[in-house]
């Protein structure tokens, strides 16, 4: 059984916890300190047992975690809180290749703020420009946000599994884009 795969830990809330080795998931599982959320269609075999091999799982009591930590705004963490994709053509991108877009330009009042910085290509970017996505017929994948602690780190991961999306994108932050 290869252990290297990550499982995504949530909450007994549904709030995403940590990323842990598919070993530690099993444990939780077999210790009825979780349950399966997701499985991703594959079996593990033992002498006595079959399992599905979980992508999510819950905790099955709630556990109190730190009041919201606030991320500093670096390149780097918006470029892990857009996972490297230009908000505007939906593309992947090597770090080197990608910029940081104020949405709302910093010229026209636009601050520097987690809900107004997107991750662009660079063509995307100059395409842009000194307008609104709105003025340069362009529209976002998805509205900038503060994202939490535990997402960020999840999504700096690397092994992020798409199953994992929906209970990431639960913990966004406001939305102010008009």
């Amino acid at each position: 059984m290869q252990m290297s795969n990550g499982v995504l830990l949530l909450n007994a809330s549904y709030e995403p916890l940590q990323v842990v080795s598919l070993r530690r998931a099993i444990v939780l599982l077999l210790k009825e300190k979780a349950e399966i959320v997701e499985a991703d269609g594959a079996e593990l075999h033992s002498g006595s047992l079959v399992l599905p091999k979980p992508s999510v799982i819950r905790l099955v009591y709630y556990v109190k975690i730190p009041s919201r930590l606030h991320l500093p705004l670096t390149r780097k963490m918006v470029l892990a809180r857009d996972n490297y994709t230009c908000q505007y053509c939906g593309r992947q991108f090597p770090k080197s290749e990608l910029t940081i877009d104020h949405v709302i330009p910093k010229s026209r009042g636009g601050e520097t703020t987690w809900d107004n910085v997107v991750v662009a290509c660079r063509r995307c970017n100059q395409r842009k420009g000194n307008r609104t996505p709105k003025e340069a017929g362009m529209k976002l994948l998805r509205e900038p946000f503060e994202p939490r602690y535990v997402a960020i780190v999840i999504l700096g991961e690397g092994s992020r599994q798409s199953t994992w999306e929906k209970y990431l994108g639960m913990y966004r932050g406001k939305k102010r884009i008009k």
